[in-house]
């Protein structure tokens, strides 16, 4: 049980890539709060943990809202008493499109989302981190924000800010030995496949996709679960300021 008694907060937990790194947190022994703007998701989610002999509570959640990173925070302080674990997975993806397509509302709701989300979340979850002594935050960012794909410009900046705030907030918070790592998923099979190919999810453009990926397929939850245990784990204890790629290949 790698993470026995560890509090951990999974944005966007009920589905696709957050749902699969609250399912191996759970495995492993966390307590885990599953925040989502979706809240059957975030409940269903929380069921499949509970059966599985987790512990898990739900807690609707817009990360672009400053009111419900703090609604969030004293849930889950309230609920299991600490914050160990932040993972900031919730995203927006871009349609896949020309550069000069994409509308101002748009563009905005995109860094609102990828971007803001990950300064709402510093200022509603350090308090209670510096208060216990430590912590760990997880940012997922993407292989677009090192290796863009042509049509999704935004989309691959705001990843791109992504990385370098988290190198940052790495930096400035290791004196008081909180962590702050970064994963850069490939593409994966989760509800935003679509989007990235241009709003159509057809074989021809799938393999597409594939091919560009050396070991031969796409990420899935389970990879981003495994790859996030381990750097919000104890094991990861000397290691911060790590965006690391979970792509098969695809950014070498």
């Amino acid at each position: 049980m790698r993470l026995k008694g560890k509090t951990a907060i999974v944005t966007g937990g009920g589905s696709g890539f957050g749902e699969g790194i609250a399912r191996r947190f759970a495995e492993e022994g966390a307590l885990v709060v599953i925040a989502d703007i979706n809240k059957k998701g975030a409940k269903r989610v929380v069921d499949a943990i509970a059966k599985a002999k987790g512990k898990a509570i739900a807690v609707e959640c817009d990360v672009t809202s400053a009111a419900d990173w703090k609604k969030l925070a004293k849930a889950t302080l309230k609920e299991f008493g600490r914050i160990d674990i932040l993972v900031n997975n919730a995203g927006m993806p871009q349609r896949n499109s020309p550069m000069l397509d994409t509308d101002e509302k748009t563009f905005d709701k995109i860094f609102e989302v990828n971007v803001k989300s990950v300064y709402l979340s510093a200022q509603a979850v350090l308090p209670a981190m510096r208060k216990q002594g430590g912590g760990s935050i997880l940012n997922i960012a993407s292989t677009a924000g090192v290796r863009p794909r042509p049509g999704l410009v935004w989309y691959n900046g705001s990843k791109g800010a992504v990385i370098t705030i988290t190198k940052s907030m790495a930096v400035e918070l290791a004196s008081e030995k909180i962590r702050v790592n970064a994963l850069n998923p490939v593409a994966g099979d989760t509800p935003m496949l679509a989007m990235f190919m241009g709003g159509e999810d057809t074989p021809e453009i799938r393999a597409k996709f594939i091919a560009s990926v050396p070991l031969g397929r796409l990420s899935t939850p389970r990879d981003l679960g495994n790859a996030a245990l381990y750097l919000s784990s104890d094991e990861a204890n000397f290691i911060t300021g790590v965006c690391m790629e979970v792509d098969g290949g695809r950014c070498v």
